[in-house]
């Protein structure tokens, strides 16, 4: 397809921004809406970093799809940006991991295109995420193995990070410096989520799923294309604890 170069200069203007940003407001996006020449070099120019372009809300993304992108957040960056001097990999999986448990927390299952609840509190989320790691503890070592390789992601280490985590409240007067408390670690996770502009505070020590968050997760983490099913996995046990109750 030929296009003008005015359309072309359009366009690109449009990916240098979301490139610098990430983001675009309202103007941005009604271009992008409105011209469906833009559009398609937009896309395609996301395309070719392996990235693509979401809207939410009134504002206008571009989300890396891959690790190979060169805009996906790297894991040192995250390591010094959020966490603790001498994180390891398996405070990203961590990481990652409360990431999931929180976005499954608003949604009733792993298909569910809507948030079935509106806000969710930390403690609340720590919790989740301690039920779930319980329920990884119950596999033996050579389950965990084979599941490491299906779903590449080390749940004996993200059990090990967390059992060596300690419950201690933030107000308590005395705590090792070399200890962090659970609500400690979920506290960096949200305020990551922040950052990404996944998660807002509403107060409380409550927190909401963002418009980019929703549409993110409806249109990856609820695709098995992307998502490799483990989000079933992660609640298929809740799901079959459900069944035997009823």
């Amino acid at each position: 397809m030929n296009y003008s170069e005015s359309k072309v200069l359009q366009a690109f203007e449009l990916y240098t921004f979301l490139a610098r940003d990430g983001q675009a407001g309202l103007e941005s996006m009604s271009l992008y809406m409105a011209d469906d020449s833009i559009r398609g070099l937009v896309d395609s120019f996301a395309h070719h970093v392996d990235c693509v372009i979401i809207l939410a809300g009134d504002k206008i993304y571009m989300i890396p799809k891959t690790k190979l992108s060169p805009f996906h957040v790297n894991n040192d960056y995250i390591k010094r940006t959020y966490l603790k001097s001498g994180a390891t990999n398996a405070d990203i999986y961590l990481l990652y991991f409360t990431t999931i448990i929180l976005f499954g927390a608003f949604y009733d299952s792993y298909q569910t295109l809507e948030p079935t609840r509106d806000f969710i509190g930390i403690d609340d989320w720590a919790r989740m995420v301690n039920e779930r790691i319980s329920v990884l503890m119950e596999h033996d070592e050579e389950k965990l193995r084979s599941l490491e390789k299906e779903f590449s992601y080390n749940w004996k280490q993200i059990i090990e990070k967390w059992e060596d985590m300690n419950d201690i409240k933030e107000t308590a007067k005395r705590q090792s410096g070399n200890t962090i408390s659970r609500l400690s670690f979920m506290d960096t996770a949200k305020r990551f989520l922040i950052d990404q502009e996944l998660i807002e505070e509403i107060g409380n020590n409550e927190v909401i799923l963002t418009e980019k968050a929703k549409t993110i997760v409806q249109r990856f983490f609820m695709e098995v294309e992307y998502n490799k099913g483990i989000l079933e996995f992660i609640y298929q046990w809740e799901e079959a604890d459900k069944h035997a109750i009823n």
